[in-house]
């Protein structure tokens, strides 16, 4: 076989021009208030074409009694 077609494992001799990998904004949306308040705001979320239920974490135990926190942790590309 022709060494022209081995591939070279060598990476770092080549620009990275960032065209392969686009950066990404990362935002964090946190949802804190009673079972059915923050269960209200997911859904009316979903409603709007924000997010799908199912992409925000379970409810866990809030800062206060009766209270529950979900995270939601949206990604999207960076425009240059």
């Amino acid at each position: 076989m022709s060494q022209e077609f081995v591939p070279d494992d060598n990476f770092s001799d080549r620009p990275n021009d960032g065209s392969t990998v686009p950066e990404q904004e990362v935002v964090q949306i946190t949802v804190v208030g009673s079972p059915a308040a923050v269960s209200e705001t997911i859904h009316t979320l979903y409603r709007l074409g924000f997010a799908a239920v199912g992409d925000w974490s379970p409810p866990q135990r809030g800062p206060k009694p009766g209270q529950v926190i979900s995270v939601l942790i949206k990604r999207s590309s960076r425009k240059p």
